[in-house]
């Protein structure tokens, strides 16, 4: 069965956002704010997080900062501001998918299976990948380059090894989207930018010699 922690400042829509979950399966624990949520992941992650964006204190984008700080896990955003600018916003920081509010609880319903049941990149046990001073495991998910281990998201790890088993072959962001995103994805490319700038700098960090390198206007590739 599958776990939802719902984070919303209006515990009428908190309450719906259960209801419907709960009636379609799902176990669900509601936050009224930031902090209570924090304190929850210092003992548990669950599969999915609902965050409201519009919250006092801690709003939910940079709540969906320290998230991605702990892990991969999908996120989904609801949210009264529904400009553009926001919901691309919501999206490169790691959001999967971006509602706005009002919306109807079996639209939101629809869209939690849909990010849940997307694949990611398929991995093979025991297929171990090189190239340069990047040396990636699949079988344990783990990345070793320059000093040591790499310390990945889901995403992350994801896209590195999609590039890894592709060195020297440019892979348009559409291409990289639909292998790890899936291919019902709806954000925008630019969440490729994020994680590609995440990976970056922690491969710098450990003194890896082997690069992401960029191919203007079309999307990225590892040198060999």
């Amino acid at each position: 069965m599958k776990k939802i922690f719902v984070v919303d400042d209006d515990p009428d829509i908190a309450e719906i956002i259960k209801k419907y979950l709960e009636r379609e399966g799902f176990t669900v624990r509601v936050f009224s704010g930031a902090q209570g949520l924090l304190d929850a992941l210092a003992r548990e992650l669950p599969d999915m997080f609902i965050l409201d964006i519009m919250m006092p204190g801690m709003d939910g984008l940079e709540l969906c900062r320290e998230i991605r700080r702990r892990g991969d896990v999908p996120i989904i955003f609801v949210s009264a501001r529904g400009e553009e600018v926001d919901r691309i916003l919501g999206l490169e920081l790691g959001g999967d998918d971006y509602l706005t509010k009002p919306f109807s609880p079996r639209e939101l319903v629809a869209r939690v299976r849909t990010v849940l049941r997307r694949a990611p990149v398929p991995v093979s046990s025991g297929e171990e990948v090189r190239a340069g001073d990047l040396n990636i495991y699949p079988d344990r998910r783990e990345a070793v380059a320059g000093g040591g281990t790499l310390d990945l998201t889901v995403k992350e790890f994801d896209l590195l090894y999609l590039l890894a088993r592709h060195a020297g072959q440019a892979l348009s962001r559409e291409q990289i989207l639909d292998r790890v995103w899936g291919y019902d994805y709806v954000g925008d490319t630019r969440a490729v930018d994020d994680v590609v700038k995440r990976l970056r700098r922690k491969m710098k960090e450990r003194g890896a010699q082997t690069r992401v390198v960029t191919v203007w206007g079309y999307g990225y590739k590892i040198n060999v």
